[in-house]
């Protein structure tokens, strides 16, 4: 039987929100949470720990879809770049300034993009968006 799992997209306003949505419906019971990261949301819909463990598919239906795509659209990602250069050695800055220029001029990702893309590469994981 597949897992059916509900993401309430109303309680996302940004990135930190989205990931304690993340937590409450992936990672309720455990004892640790996940940090804000898209490498661990990829890990995580992986499976083998959280609501996915023991599960060979789930289906993730994401309610108020678009509230989330509004909240981790293009200011939240040009904010979420933008602080990706502010320390200094941390991250690529040629890179990052690149995507952030790209971001500008409406061809780069947003946050929403990149979580959606992630999602769609775990084909074990339905995403179902109301």
């Amino acid at each position: 039987m597949t897992l059916v799992l509900q993401i309430d997209g109303a309680a996302i306003s940004d990135i930190t929100s989205f990931y304690v949505e993340i937590n409450r419906v992936f990672m309720a019971g455990e004892d640790w949470q996940l940090g804000p990261s898209l490498d661990a949301l990829d890990d995580l819909l992986w499976g083998g720990y959280g609501a996915l463990a023991g599960h060979a598919s789930a289906t993730v239906v994401w309610r108020d879809i678009e509230h989330s795509r509004h909240a981790l659209g293009r200011e939240t990602t040009r904010a979420w770049l933008r602080s990706k250069l502010d320390p200094a050695g941390s991250f690529n800055t040629a890179a990052v300034t690149g995507q952030l220029a790209a971001l500008e001029r409406g061809q780069g990702q947003t946050y929403f993009e990149i979580v959606m893309e992630i999602f769609n590469g775990h084909p074990q994981v339905t995403l179902v968006l109301a």
